[in-house]
This record gives structure tokens, sequence and C-alpha cells, in this order.
């Protein structure tokens, strides 16, 4: 209990770190975009192919490619109803906020600092949230609400195979199903570029945190964050009581009370929502989802 309460607090201090390097003028938010191009594009993939390097695959863990898409589309679902007969904007909003995971920025830095062993499961699931975020989610919040024609599936492949994660997933998934053994030297050389995206995934969460809100659009967020963290536990009581694995059970569970995925913020800002609404929701999600995610741990580890 001891260690994860440590754990927990560093990952905050690293979040906190990130945040008075912005607010002393040492760094900006605009490194924080350089800092996540390197995560993104090195520290992600160095942490894919590292844990996924002897990942003994089998259909339980397969399936959670398709369950992320339907467990999407169950967020998007909910928060359809909830955002009931709102405006189309207010709609919008909603449904980016309350559906997808983010997985690389944060969950995959979480679960990597205190349990190793959960990053293959996280990265398998992530085939399927990574669909969604690319293009999937557009096209059925589109579709719902009755505006322009999505994009086509063509754009969609384009989107995730200029994606590095995504790419190295499905590379490390095919090494995986061919059975086949990466030299030990490469993994040597990648390990300690893995353990590097930890602190910069949580230093860069500091310095794209935003904490200024006009107070005409805090209703909104407040509505957003209660659909995405309401419906989150809904999903951890009952992952909680499945009968599943003590591992996938944990790292579902996680899942279901993560921030805001950024490709959310980035689609929501597309479709005309206003980017300091959108960014501050996102930055109070990071800090609701790291006490939560703590709490998860500490209990299913006793």
């Amino acid at each position: 209990m001891g260690h994860i309460i440590t754990n927990a607090v560093s990952l905050f201090v690293m979040i906190i770190l990130g945040y008075l390097t912005k607010r002393a003028g040492l760094l900006s938010k605009g490194d924080g975009t350089i800092l996540s191009r390197i995560i993104i594009n090195v520290t992600i993939p160095a942490v894919i192919v590292v844990n996924l390097a002897t990942l003994q695959l089998s259909g339980r863990l397969l399936l959670l490619i398709p369950f992320a898409l339907l467990l999407t589309l169950s967020q998007i679902g909910v928060g359809k109803l909830f955002a009931g007969k709102d405006t189309r904007q207010d709609q919008i909003f909603l449904l980016y906020t309350g559906s997808g995971f983010n997985i690389g920025n944060f969950t995959l830095p979480f679960v990597q600092s205190f349990y190793g062993a959960g990053v293959p499961i996280l990265s398998i699931f992530d085939l399927g949230n990574s669909i969604m975020l690319a293009g999937g989610t557009t096209v059925v919040i589109d579709h719902l609400t009755g505006e322009k024609e999505p994009p086509h599936l063509k754009s969609i492949l384009k989107k995730l195979f200029a994606s590095p994660p995504f790419t190295f997933y499905l590379l490390m998934l095919f090494v995986r199903l061919m059975d086949l053994q990466l030299p030990l030297a490469w993994l040597t050389i990648l390990k300690p570029v893995a353990s590097a995206n930890t602190f910069l995934s949580m230093f860069m969460i500091g310095l794209y945190l935003q904490l200024r809100l006009p107070r005409t659009s805090l209703k909104l967020v407040v509505k957003g964050l209660a659909l995405r963290y309401g419906f989150g536990l809904v999903l951890v009581a009952l992952f909680g009581l499945a009968p599943l694995p003590q591992s996938i059970k944990l790292i579902l569970c996680l899942l279901a009370v993560t921030p805001v995925p950024l490709f959310s913020v980035i689609h929501s800002v597309s479709a005309g929502i206003k980017e300091e609404i959108t960014g501050f929701c996102s930055s109070i999600s990071f800090l609701i989802s790291l006490p939560l995610m703590t709490v998860i741990v500490a209990f299913l580890s006793r």
C-alpha cells in the first residue's frame, strides 16, 4: 500500500514539476508539443517493443481488440442519452469528452511505473482503441449529431499507419504471432529509452496543464466530467465483479477511469469546440484520474 501511494505521489510530482517549469517561464506549452513528438515517435515505440517482445499471445488477449471497439461505442451511446436535447455543439463536446481511452500519454506510463506485466495487456487493448481514436469515433459522432460527411475508410487507415505506436503494435503483434525472437542486444538498448517514457509523459502533462476557464462554460465541463467518470465507475464495478483473470481485471478497471484522450481534444476542436474549454476539461481529467487509478490499484492489489 505504501509503495502504491509513493508511486502515485511521484507521478503527481512529475506533473507539478512540468507545470511549475512552465509557470516560471523556463519552458512553454510549445515545448510540450516537442516532448509529445519524442514520446509518440521514440519512447512509446520502445515501450511497445520491450514489453511485447516475449508476450505469449492467447485468444483471450486478442479479444481485447474488438472489446475496445465495443467499449468505446457503449461510451458514445451512453453519452448520446446523457446529452439529451442539448445543442449540437454541446453534444459533440460531451460525446468526445465521454469516450475513448487515454493510453499512450497517461495509462501506459502509469502502469509502466508499477506493474510492467500489465503493459502487454494494455497494448493489445490499445490496438482497438487506436482504430476508434484515429477516425472511428468521429464517424459515429458525426452520424449521431447529423452533420457533415464522415471520413472514408482510406483516410482512417492513413491516420492509423501514420501513427508510430499503432504501426509498432501491429509489427510486434506479427512478431509474436510468428513466434519470432528479437535480438537481446536490441532489447538491452531500448530498455533505457522505454524507461524514460513515464517521466517524459507526466512532465508533458504538466506543461499542457490548463487551470483557467470562463465561468460560463463551467457547467458544460462539469457535465462532461460527470459523464466520463460516472459511466467509468459503473464499468469499474462491472469489471470488478466479472470472472476475469486479476491482471486483465486490473487493467480494464484502470482504463475505465482514464483521462480525456488527446485525440478527443483535437477532434472536438476541429468540430468547433473552443480550445480553452476542451483543454481545461482535459487538464482537470488528468488530476481526477490519477487518484482514482491509485485507489483502484490499492484495492485490487490487496
